[in-house]
């Protein structure tokens, strides 16, 4: 089939619900439910992320939701591109895989920050730009200790990589939104940081 017949708004516009399907797939429940541990919702940050599954001791589950989270970022943004849909599209999907996570459909839109899914639609649009992000995420991760610093730190830092390495483009509207969302799901993080009371890498639930 060739899609190059279709409308580039109605295919921007399939892609984008499909991948919000995917996106909404929250794997930090679904994991946690095959390890036998509680809810994350129901514990820690309440946050359902891989962070908040690390503070219930298990790392293998942490690990895993951090991997699949990744992976409904990624994969729906690798077979856009795969079928050529072009740059409006592609961000669409991109970013309704990361709205998915934040907001999914088959968990009463209570959703996680999107750091994971955000890390895959970077890796997505290009490898070197996620693997930039990632890079700067790691580093403050492994300075500083905190997981929503370095989110948000992450999330300042990808526009400008964007833009730096690929210029100006539909990606970089995408790269933006997310960025900006994250930084406002983590506004609790940024008092807790702002007060000294935000919770370290690792540390367990009370």
């Amino acid at each position: 089939m060739n899609l190059s017949t279709f409308d580039p708004l109605a295919l921007a516009a399939v892609g984008a619900v499909l991948a919000y399907l995917i996106g909404s797939l929250s794997f930090a429940v679904i994991v946690s439910r095959f390890f036998g541990l509680a809810d994350p919702r129901t514990y820690g940050s309440g946050n359902p992320g891989a962070t908040n599954v690390l503070r219930s001791g298990n790392k293998g589950a942490a690990i895993l939701t951090l991997l699949f989270d990744a992976v409904k970022g990624y994969i729906p943004v690798v077979v856009a591109l795969n079928l050529q849909l072009g740059d409006v599209a592609v961000t669409a999907v991109g970013l309704g895989a990361f709205l998915g996570h934040v907001w999914p459909v088959f968990f009463k839109f209570e959703g996680g920050k999107g750091v994971a899914t955000a890390a895959g639609v970077l890796l997505g649009f290009a490898p070197a730009l996620g693997g930039g992000v990632l890079l700067v995420w790691v580093t403050m991760a492994a300075v500083f200790r905190y997981s929503s610093l370095a989110a948000l730190v992450a999330a300042l830092a990808a526009p400008v990589i964007q833009v730096s390495g690929w210029g100006a483009s539909p990606i970089t509207v995408g790269v933006v939104v997310m960025s900006a969302m994250l930084i406002w799901r983590h506004e609790a993080n940024i008092r807790k940081l702002l007060a000294g009371q935000e919770s370290k890498l690792g540390q367990k639930a009370k």
